[in-house]
């Protein structure tokens, strides 16, 4: 019989049981922990008596007589066939020196008067009693019994260390735990691959009619925070049936074995309850390839839990409606053998939300806050590019709390942006206070990004700017917000955000006439973008179409590997350098013509710390609309001067046509 899972319900396993084939193991187990505490038993004796005892030596009987005659002797204790001697220079109680005198066969009639000679009086003689003996041996056996018990109990413990073979799986059942599909939002094919396996577990008959088999499995794949493990309770809302919900890592243990035995114990439990879902969360951590030349294989007890999960996918029925869900963002460090079609017949992808998802996300975390009428989603998610539904959870949240801490009853826009803003660079650091020469060189440092951002029309326009430190670190920084969702990136809008990049650092060149360490994070993300153009993108003339880095851990950090000679390696690092120092010079020759827009805009930022895109581009617009007043009319006086000088030319060119002679 299985546990209970509801509300009193049991399911009951009424097939006949078979043996146990760990029958043999649990003998010699058992007998394995008997041994153990005998022998830690015994060594535990053997320390207490060494303590409880002390030193004992043997003397001769002649030897003990002389004792008494030099009157060495504190106490002496007569036993049936032993004498025990305590001398007086033993005076720790917790460790004392004893003599053991053995008796005479003939009777010293004597001794008690040379005793008393002596001086002796402490002297006694002592019976051996029968309760004495059993405590003896009560000592003796006690330690074993106790450890034996011990060690019993954890083997039988279901969590304890020794719980082998037992499966920590979590049984949910119908609305268990409440999450259902409409809770899930912009991952809509992936609901959809979904909805269709739980569509067969409720009606298999409009399936098996037409000769549809029920996939065995499906594999959630994508980065974290995308609602993978949120898919997986949604289905477990929606199927009406027990669903059992582990993670990779509760399979293994210390113990050789655990693994295999638990992931019997999983199937043989979800078999007697089919119809019914098993959902194996970051099943990376079993399912590493067993080859040894990838990274993390060749472990032995992973090796045997996967080889025993690919035995038990290959032996269950799906037409008992038993259907198992993985969730990991390692689809590459997976075994070949778990992922083939059989298996895992689905490979789900749940990749980050586009605009329009990322719009139903905040919808869906947002219907239990309290938003004001004013609120527009869409600018958010416009905003969020890349983010994920757990990022964009975090920033409703983010904006109730900043909403509570303002005293109002509803969240704001301001409230969204500001939720964005925390998430992304941090909170304001308001115990940080710029000095004057500092907070200048930040302002001139943001306010350059801007410029050279509003100057080219391949970048994306600015939303706000601002030089207030935050807690990630940043003193400053200027945000951008996407006109559209796109899905590919130009070449000459890498190159724009390239030149975009260095529009800080060259402000502060220009200014200041030094640089300062404010520019190291756009110093890294701008090269992060040129190698990706030289080694993935095919964007440089020197290498063509050639992919000369390949990216590792898609789903978690992006991390690429060369995959070409050094040689290779430096020259993409010289070309590299070479696009690096065009967008550098590009922004210095941008800067230096607009230096009235730059001078302006900065003082405008010092004053009040904070300023919007539009209130920066009213001092671009305004300025640009001088500068090109100041140059049409530049331009009329220069036309109206040519016209005078062109005037003057002509009237000597007269005379000499008149006056032929004065040539």
């Amino acid at each position: 019989m299985l546990e209970k899972i509801e509300g009193g319900k049991a399911f009951v396993d009424n097939r006949q049981k078979k043996p146990d084939k760990n029958n043999k193991n649990s003998i010699q187990m058992i007998i394995s922990i008997l041994i153990t505490s005998i022998l830690v038993a015994v060594l535990f004796n053997f320390v207490v008596g060494k303590w409880k005892n002390g030193t004992e030596t043997e003397i001769s009987y002649g030897k003990f007589v002389k004792m008494i005659e030099k009157k060495e002797i504190k106490k002496v204790v007569f036993e049936s066939d032993v004498i025990t001697v305590i001398p007086k220079e033993s005076e720790n109680p917790l460790y004392k020196t004893t003599y053991k005198v053995v008796q005479l066969p003939v009777p010293d009639y004597q001794l008690v008067n040379r005793l008393e000679k002596a001086g002796i009086e402490n002297y006694q003689a002592k019976a051996k009693d029968g309760s004495e003996v059993l405590m003896s041996v009560l000592v003796s056996i006690l330690p074993a019994i106790i450890i034996f018990g011990l060690l019993m109990f954890m083997m039988r413990g279901k969590s304890g260390m020794m719980g082998v073979g037992k499966s920590n799986a979590k049984v949910y059942v119908e609305k268990k735990t409440g999450v259902t599909f409409a809770d899930v939002a912009g991952q809509q094919e992936a609901k959809e691959s979904l909805t269709e396996m739980v569509d067969f577990l409720h009606h298999p008959d409009k399936y098996l009619k037409i000769g549809a088999k029920l996939p065995k499995g499906a594999l959630l794949v994508g980065p974290p925070g995308t609602g993978k493990t949120l898919l997986a309770k949604a289905v477990a809302g929606e199927a009406n049936v027990p669903f059992f919900s582990l993670s990779g890592s509760d399979f293994v243990e210390m113990f050789v074995g655990v693994g295999a035995s638990r992931v019997r114990d999983l199937f043989k439990q979800a078999q007697s309850m089919a119809p019914c879902i098993i959902f194996i969360d970051e099943i990376d951590a079993i399912g590493k390839s067993r080859d040894t030349g990838i990274q993390g294989g060749g472990n032995d007890e992973r090796e045997q839990t996967l080889n025993q999960l690919l035995s038990e996918m290959d032996g269950f029925d799906t037409s008992k409606g038993l259907v198992i869900l993985a969730a990991t963002n390692r689809p590459e460090v997976l075994d070949k053998a778990l992922l083939r079609p059989g298996r895992f017949d689905r490979r789900v992808i749940v990749e980050r939300p586009d605009l329009k998802g990322r719009i139903e996300t905040l919808k869906v975390h947002s219907k239990d806050v309290k938003m004001d009428e004013s609120v527009d989603f869409e600018e958010i998610a416009l905003a969020t590019s890349g983010a994920v539904g757990s990022d964009l959870a975090n920033m409703i949240n983010e904006a109730a709390l900043a909403a509570v801490k303002a005293g109002r009853e509803y969240v704001s826009q301001s409230d969204l942006f500001e939720a964005v803003e925390v998430v992304i660079a941090g909170k304001e650091k308001k115990d940080r206070i710029l000095g004057k020469e500092e907070k200048q060189i930040v302002a001139y440092h943001e306010v350059g990004h801007a410029l050279v951002m509003a100057l080219q029309k391949e970048s994306e326009p600015v939303q706000k700017i601002t030089i207030v430190p935050r807690t990630m670190g940043a003193l400053g920084y200027t945000m951008q917000r996407p006109e559209e969702e796109k899905y590919l990136n130009k070449k000459d809008e890498m190159l724009a955000d390239l030149v975009s990049f260095f529009g800080g650092r060259a402000a502060e060149e220009i200014k200041f006439h030094t640089v300062t360490t404010g520019a190291s994070n756009d110093i890294e993300r701008a090269t992060a973008i040129a190698r990706a153009m030289v080694t993935q993108y095919g964007m440089s003339e020197e290498f063509g179409l050639i992919g000369l880095e390949s990216i590792t851990n898609r789903y978690l950090d992006g991390r690429p590997v060369m995959n070409c000679a050094e040689s290779t390696a430096a020259k993409v690092d010289q070309v590299v350098m070479g696009i690096l120092k065009d967008a550098y010079k590009k922004a210095l020759d941008l800067i230096r013509a607009n230096m009235d827009i730059l001078d302006e805009a900065a003082q405008f930022l010092i004053e009040k710390e904070t300023i919007t895109g539009k209130e920066f581009m009213e001092i671009f617009n305004a300025k640009k609309e001088s500068s090109e007043q100041e140059e049409e009319d530049f331009s009329e006086d220069a036309k109206s001067s040519a016209a005078d000088d062109e005037t003057v030319q002509e009237q000597p060119s007269e005379d000499m046509e008149n006056n032929p002679q004065d040539m």
